[in-house]
């Protein structure tokens, strides 16, 4: 990957760009933005020392590796003005949900695509991004990607499209699900008499911490649980109010609603 341009320059695309500069990946010279917001492009500018164009084809051309990074209801658009414009040989990386890549392709009239569902951790390193690819993508070619995401957090490749839609309820609507229950942790806190930072620090320590023990454990989630639960202890009596409060259900049922919004956005 010798230069790497972007066609839209919101939240997660100056993400990609922050990590790429700052893990030194590529000199912010050869990093181009089509950006049609001028402060935008005056912030990305400003910030992190790339090109940024009005047009997408102007950021586009000679590119090694194309970013799609446009808002889904954007796609059409921004993938129509693309068509016969890409170099023959470059990667046509998408992050946008729920566009497939048979789409993309018909789109731009390109095959060598990677489809990418990222998250919003990205913006500060500690992303998931899953991702897959078309046949026409080079192992070097794939390569560029594992570095381009490993800039953003962890990503994992994954065999085939359907596991990027299961991925987009999972890991990209996640974090919603995630700060939903940190804001209940929260106002459980604030309930029992605890001021709000004081409930937020607590509480928001206490997610991150236990990811990360989770990560780095090796042990079955349900092993970790039961080593800080005691019998008839605080921590038994709360998990059965969560239990009979059907949590995994709910839970289950909200990643299900955003696996079906993710497929229809894709039709």
């Amino acid at each position: 990957m010798r230069n790497l341009a972007f066609v839209g320059g919101g939240m997660m695309a100056e993400a990609i760009i922050r990590g790429v500069v700052t893990k030194k990946l590529l000199p912010a010279s050869v990093i181009a933005v089509g950006e049609p917001v001028p402060a935008r492009r005056e912030a990305l500018v400003s910030r992190y020392g790339v090109q940024a164009f009005a047009g997408n084809v102007d950021a586009v051309e000679g590119a090694d590796v194309v970013v799609l990074a446009v808002k889904p209801q954007y796609a059409d658009e921004a993938m129509a003005g693309l068509t016969g414009r890409l170099p023959s040989s470059a990667l046509v990386v998408s992050i946008m949900a729920g566009i497939t890549i048979e789409r993309i392709a018909r789109a731009v009239g390109h095959r060598s695509i990677v489809r990418v569902m990222p998250n919003t951790p990205a913006q500060y390193g500690e992303g998931m991004s899953a991702w897959t690819a078309t046949a026409e993508v080079s192992e070097e070619q794939a390569d560029d990607v594992r570095s381009l995401l490993s800039a953003l957090g962890r990503q994992v490749n994954v065999a085939s499209e359907k596991y990027i839609d299961m991925a987009t309820a999972l890991s990209g609507s996640g974090p919603g699900f995630v700060l939903l229950f940190i804001e209940a942790l929260v106002d459980a806190g604030v309930h029992l008499g605890f001021s709000r930072p004081i409930a937020e620090e607590l509480a928001i320590q206490t997610v991150l911490g236990t990811a990360v023990m989770a990560r780095e454990s090796g042990q079955h989630l349900a092993i970790l649980r039961n080593a800080v639960t005691s019998p008839a202890g605080t921590t038994a009596a709360g998990l059965y109010e969560l239990e009979n409060g059907r949590l995994r259900a709910v839970v289950s049922k909200a990643v299900a609603a955003a696996y079906a919004r993710c497929i229809e956005l894709g039709k």
